[in-house]
């Protein structure tokens, strides 16, 4: 029911479209007339003007004359809506005896199409004379035949109709014999002798007569015969057939040599007389090559391939003779069946080769069907395959329209190949098909598509400028121009991003390049945008992002935090004598720029001064004591740790910690002189300078104390045996009296120092005053004094 229902709205549309197209038919054809061998190009009508439409709107629509034969006889001027002769027409040609002879014709107009009808009568002129069969007639009349005895004449053709066709005939003055004309039912005039006089054959045996035969045209137009007469001995019985007329039905694709019927004649007389011989009686070229006659059995048999749709009926005239001369008359009526020998026929009168996809409803050719057969086997039924996206409509008589059912897609089908069927309705059915090919011509309807809506790249710092790191790509359905597409980079989201600088893309392939050395340090990752245009009318585009990694590598080699590398004294770490193993000494913290296993740092104990009394954990970089501390380890110790990452390659960095044994944390110290000297080495315009400073204060201070000394010693040289002594009273709130304490054999005055910048990260313990007077070599005073190594700087 559904079904049912979808299809009646579409069959009210279509009954209103034929409706419409039928009402734009004119219900009357023009008629026009013209003779028959007028010159090509003449004259026939003013078309235009006849059929109400301008001059300038039969070009505009496309306006051609169709006629229903397959020759075309007329021709239409655009300029001026004139109709012509495209040839001379003769009429005999084209109609033969038919009368009147029309050619039929259409008017076919395109945008929106309109159908006129037409006839064209072409006019007999009287260019053909009567011509008769055979030169000569030859007639045996017996002796004995009495005045009013009818002989019949083989009958003159004239292919002119009409007043111009064979209209009398005339014989030649004499006492013997005249002509009758008698008028046949097909409007044939055949002519007869007439006896007026008994013949004597002992007086005249024979006569010479001229048959005359003319027309009714201006002037008329004549043809002759001569007709020779003999007088024979009596015979008096004339054969006379059974039956007549004989009526036969013979199939239009009967085989040559086949009998169609077989006449018979009986004649009374005895003898020579009385032997009949068959013969065909005045027959045309026409009727002698299609059929023959046995002249001994009567028997007609078929000697040229019939066909229906030129002759449908034939009219045999036999003529049975005996031996004396006497003839009979029979008719032998053979009517062809029409078989369904003529498959249909299509011819396309308008036809496009390409439609554009977003077009509607559009007309896609205009074509007209036809089929010779008649009956069943003259219908037809057109149709094109239903899964395709066209409709056929029937317009005017044998005429359709292929047109497009809805908008075409070409990304769906670029190419319709489409067959029109004609099948007719006869036993077998015959068909014809005819193949379209039609194009759909592209319309910019697609977006390019990207492949993916976002992509995402890597790329490893320090690359080379103008690396290939990357593409992206983009599809589009479109054809031609309307499918290539062009890429651009889209501004960045993050305005402070140089993409310009970074990142180029290859406008034909999507190809991505680097244009300069990244580092991952600086910039780990950053994204953009990606646009495709394609070429189309107007330009269609999509985006797509791409984000692009950096990938690190290992082009940074760790960095010491703690203990810091200033360039100031080194920092030493105190630790009791008393501490346990796993006592926490120190903390070596680093860092590296790196990120990832380039980035994983460890660390391992390098070198050390007394190795295994110190350790340092490989993961945490905490320095350790490994076992108890005794009294007869040194009191210094330089340890140093290196610190290493887990790149290909690996990058490492070293750092000097120094470790001070003390027996309790208020226990002076000096400093370190492998720490002077490295200080020392690191910053040699430094050094000079505190040398030259310190050369030229100690010569002042030496001469100062040298000058106070002689006075003294002068005043006292007891004084000057004992030494010299320490100044008594408290010290100065910075100073800390250390005399008699320790291993020292002299007093000395120490300065607490804190830490003033806890940005460096020194620590100050202990400092002497004068340490340039304390200490004037630090090997010798070694050697002197085994405690002077208790004396640090730990910073």
């Amino acid at each position: 029911m559904e079904t049912l229902e979808r299809i009646q709205p579409h069959r009210q549309v279509m009954a209103f479209i034929l409706v419409v197209f039928l009402s734009q038919a004119r219900s009357e054809p023009i008629r026009y007339s013209v003779l028959e061998e007028t010159e090509s190009g003449s004259f026939v009508a003013h078309l235009s003007e006849d059929l109400g439409l301008g001059t300038g709107e039969l070009a505009a629509r496309s306006a051609r004359v169709v006629s229903d034969n397959d020759k075309q006889c007329l021709l239409l001027d655009h300029q001026t809506g004139d109709l012509l002769l495209k040839e001379k027409l003769d009429r005999e040609e084209l109609c033969g005896p038919i009368e009147p002879c029309v050619l039929h014709f259409q008017l076919l107009l395109d945008t929106p199409v309109q159908f006129f009808e037409g006839e064209l009568s072409v006019q007999d002129i009287n260019d053909h004379s009567p011509v008769f069969p055979t030169r000569e007639m030859l007639l045996k009349i017996p002796e004995n035949s009495q005045p009013g005895t009818t002989f019949p004449l083989k009958l003159a053709q004239d292919l002119d109709v009409g007043s111009n066709g064979l209209q009398k005939y005339t014989i030649s003055p004499n006492a013997y014999f005249h002509v009758l004309i008698r008028n046949h039912s097909e409007g044939k005039k055949y002519p007869d002798l007439v006896q007026d006089k008994a013949l004597d054959r002992e007086e005249q045996p024979e006569f010479s007569l001229t048959l005359m035969a003319l027309d009714g045209g201006s002037p008329p137009r004549s043809g002759s015969v001569t007709v020779r007469i003999l007088a024979m001995d009596v015979n008096d019985n004339a054969p006379e057939f059974v039956r007549t007329p004989y009526q036969v039905q013979v199939l239009e694709n009967s085989p040559l040599d086949s009998p169609i019927i077989t006449v018979l004649a009986k004649d009374k007389d005895a003898g020579n007389f009385g032997r009949v011989s068959y013969g065909l009686f005045q027959a045309s070229d026409d009727i002698k090559q299609t059929f023959s006659i046995n002249e001994v059995t009567g028997e007609i048999r078929l000697t040229k391939k019939l066909d229906f749709e030129q002759i449908k009926s034939y009219q045999v005239d036999i003529e049975a003779t005996d031996g004396g001369g006497l003839s009979g008359k029979g008719t032998v009526v053979i009517e062809v069946v029409d078989v369904n020998d003529n498959a249909p026929e299509l011819f396309i009168s308008s036809l496009l080769s390409s439609i554009p996809e977003n077009a509607p409803e559009t007309i896609v050719s205009i074509f007209r069907i036809r089929d010779r057969d008649s009956g069943d086997n003259g219908k037809m039924i057109c149709s094109i395959p239903d899964n395709l996206p066209f409709l056929l409509k029937p317009t005017f008589k044998n005429f359709y329209t292929l047109v497009t059912e809805s908008p075409l897609d070409r990304e769906s089908r670029a190419q319709y190949n489409i067959t029109i069927t004609v099948t007719d309705m006869g036993t077998p059915r015959l068909k014809t098909q005819h193949n379209i090919t039609l194009l759909v011509s592209d319309v910019n309807d697609n977006a390019p598509a990207f492949t993916q809506p976002s992509y995402s790249l890597s790329l490893r710092e320090n690359n080379s400028p103008a690396l290939h790191f990357g593409s992206v790509s983009a599809t589009d359905r479109d054809a031609g121009a309307n499918a290539q597409l062009t890429y651009s980079l889209l501004p960045p989201r993050d305005p402070r991003l140089p993409l310009a600088s970074l990142v180029a893309i290859n406008a034909d392939t999507g190809q991505l390049f680097a244009l300069r050395a990244l580092d991952f340090e600086a910039l780990r990752a950053f994204e953009f945008g990606v646009g495709a245009t394609d070429r189309g009318a107007p330009a269609l585009s999509s985006q797509a992002l791409v984000r692009v990694q950096v990938l690190d590598a290992n082009d940074n080699a760790p960095s010491v935090l703690y203990p810091p590398h200033n360039g100031s004294a080194p920092c030493t770490e105190l630790v009791p004598r008393a501490a346990e193993p796993g006592y926490l000494v120190s903390k070596v913290v680093a860092v590296d720029a790196d990120s990832g296993q380039n980035a994983w740092l460890s660390f391992q104990l390098l070198r050390a001064t007394e190795p295994g009394l110190f350790g340092v954990w490989a993961h945490n970089g905490e320095v350790r004591t490994a076992r108890p501390l005794g009294e007869r380890d040194a009191a210094r110790h330089r340890l140093v740790v290196l610190v290493r990452d887990h790149g290909e390659p690996a990058l490492s960095a070293s750092v000097t910690l120094h470790v001070l044994l003390v027996d309790g944390f208020s226990q002076p110290y000096l400093p370190l002189p492998e720490a002077a000297a490295e200080q020392a080495r690191a910053d040699p315009l430094t050094v000079y300078l505190v040398v030259a400073l310190a050369a030229v204060s100690s010569l002042f201070l030496f001469s100062v104390l040298a000058l106070v000394a002689v006075r003294l010693c002068r005043r006292s040289r007891a004084a000057w045996a004992g030494g010299c002594s320490v100044p008594e009273g408290h010290l100065p709130g910075h100073l800390v009296d250390v005399s008699g304490t320790g291993t020292l054999s002299q007093s000395y005055q120490y300065e607490v120092c804190l830490p003033g910048d806890p940005g460096t990260g020194e620590f100050k313990f202990l400092k002497p005053i004068i340490p340039s007077l304390l200490v004037q070599d630090p090997e010798k005073e070694q050697k002197e004094n085994p405690d002077f190594r208790n004396s640090f700087v730990f910073s």
